[in-house]
């Protein structure tokens, strides 16, 4: 196959629009947080499983997506996948009560669970090898650039909630301002739906299921006749040779054979969302207005983030097939630790008082005059601050008015905050986050390639439902230093893991991978 088509380029870029899709979908609700906790009532454990709950069914979807895929092909469920996009964002938007809202965005989870797990196995069979790396990591592309477009939407609507203009005013933007932030996800599920009827079933697909002339027409419109034939033969007898993979499916994956590949898959998949990345990207604002800087900015912050991480991933993508996926990850990793400990540093050497002239400053819009307690008293955490200020208002009170409330007391360094978080996710990007999809397209045999990337899809998205369910919790309790020096530890340990264990791919196909790593 050509190393450089642009078919394939095409085709790739298509099925990646699902990761646009999981990208918008999943950080979407960063803007959404901060209205629906005083609009229902919701305590923190609530307001997380607001935010978990997608994860919670992308992560049933990542059970059954590959094994699906492998008896309907990775096209089919994908076009599907489209559908459950548009109507969980269209469901999300008219949510009357919290369970609607949540049962909503649980639709929108198997959706999510399914691109995830299929749009980089698609890609990866359809590549070759020596583009194999770039085009898969199209798909992390997408996604970044999801987030972005969540980010920014999300402070669109917010300033359009301000306006003046007839039109903003008649479409609510004030009053439906977080309804607007889930629904427009409508438009690009219509049109990721749309263009999967532009795109070829996996060749490696119609192999597994016998159909060998649609796999070798596939090939042809991506290389030459001969280029496909020798393709066509050489995955034919990969997968003849291992027949009895197909019917094993699960078990299979804890034999002797298969215990490195599998270790390494297990690691990548919990290091990846045990540091805390859906932390940052589907709380963004929330943690900026911990630094003190307010709601408006707040948002702007959260655009840089998606900024920086659209950034990284592209210089990822330029980098992954010529340095290598061992390099990122060693770079990358190592950088996101050293990140989160500056975070929790920037964090712990903060300190919170409520002068006089600061709390006649909020007069007006919070009830300061229960607040006089505590006025002029310093406190050396944000533990501390808010036990202290749960204890004159209430929690309706609290959620409406902590972001003003921080930022009339707090005094830290704001800046040395951001480059924190704008440090972590520019080392996730350009690391971890693509090269982790890349490594799983890459590490498993053939034939079980579709149960092995569920399978540790599914670890990868159990770990991100827990993190992102208790992280309003876990600030509760640990305060925001003790949670992200507890992210840095892990970053710590998972980059020995990748130093002593994990194999450098790059440059080979699926088949020599399968040799080398997983035997005969």
């Amino acid at each position: 196959m050509k190393n450089s088509n642009p078919v394939v380029m095409l085709i790739a870029l298509i099925v990646a629009l699902g990761g646009l899709l999981m990208g918008f979908d999943a950080s979407v609700i960063s803007g959404v947080v901060k209205f629906i906790e005083p609009e229902f009532g919701l305590t923190k454990l609530e307001l997380g499983w607001s935010v978990a709950s997608l994860t919670l069914t992308s992560t049933l979807a990542m059970m059954v997506a590959g094994p699906i895929s492998d008896r309907f092909g990775r096209r089919t469920v994908l076009r599907y996948a489209a559908i459950l996009y548009a109507v969980s964002a269209i469901t999300s938007a008219l949510a009357p009560t919290f369970l609607a809202l949540v049962i909503a965005r649980m639709i929108g989870g198997f959706g999510v669970g399914a691109s995830l797990i299929l749009a980089p196995m698609y890609i990866a069979e359809l590549a070759p090898p020596a583009m194999r790396g770039r085009l898969v990591s199209f798909n992390q592309l997408n996604i970044v650039i999801g987030i972005s477009l969540a980010f920014f939407t999300n402070y669109l609507i917010l300033q359009l909630g301000k306006s003046d203009a007839p039109w903003a005013l008649k479409l609510k933007f004030n009053e439906y301002n977080w309804r607007w932030m889930l629904g427009l996800e409508t438009i690009p599920a219509v049109l990721y739906y749309a263009g999967l009827f532009f795109v070829p079933r996996s060749p490696r697909w119609l192999i597994l299921k016998g159909r060998f002339d649609e796999a070798k027409q596939v090939l042809a419109r991506l290389s030459s006749i001969n280029e496909a034939n020798r393709a066509v033969n050489e995955i034919r007898e990969s997968m003849e040779t291992k027949v009895e993979e197909v019917s094993h499916g699960v078990r299979d994956l804890f034999t002797k054979r298969m215990r490195l590949v599998l270790s390494i898959g297990i690691v990548v998949a919990i290091l990846q969302q045990i540091t805390g990345i859906n932390s940052v990207f589907f709380y963004a604002p929330m943690i900026f207005e911990q630094s003190g800087i307010g709601t408006d900015a707040s948002f702007i912050q959260a655009i840089m983030v998606g900024l920086t991480n659209l950034v990284f991933t592209i210089l990822a993508l330029l980098f992954i097939d010529r340095l290598g996926r061992k390099p990122l990850l060693v770079f990358g990793v190592g950088g996101m630790a050293l990140s989160l400990f500056l975070l929790a540093y920037g964090f712990h050497s903060s300190s919170y008082t409520l002068s006089s002239e600061s709390l006649e400053a909020l007069s007006g819009t919070v009830p300061v005059e229960r607040l006089a307690s505590i006025a002029d008293r310093t406190f050396e955490s944000d533990l501390q601050f808010n036990e202290a200020l749960s204890k004159v208002l209430s929690a309706e009170e609290l959620s409406t008015h902590s972001s003003e409330i921080i930022a009339a007391a707090i005094s830290t360094n704001p800046i040395l905050i951001l480059s924190g978080i704008l440090g972590f996710v520019a080392c996730f990007a350009i690391s971890i986050g693509p090269v982790m999809w890349v490594l799983f397209s890459e590490l498993f045999p053939n034939a079980i390639r579709g149960v092995a990337i569920s399978f540790v899809g599914l670890i990868n998205s159990a770990v991100s439902f827990v993190v992102q369910w208790v992280f309003p919790y876990e600030l509760q309790v640990l305060g925001n230093a003790g949670t992200f020096a507890l992210y840095a530890l892990f970053a710590a340990i998972g980059l020995i893991f990748i130093i002593r264990v994990v194999p450098e791919t790059k440059g080979k196909s699926l088949e020599e991978l399968e040799e080398t790593l997983v035997g005969s």
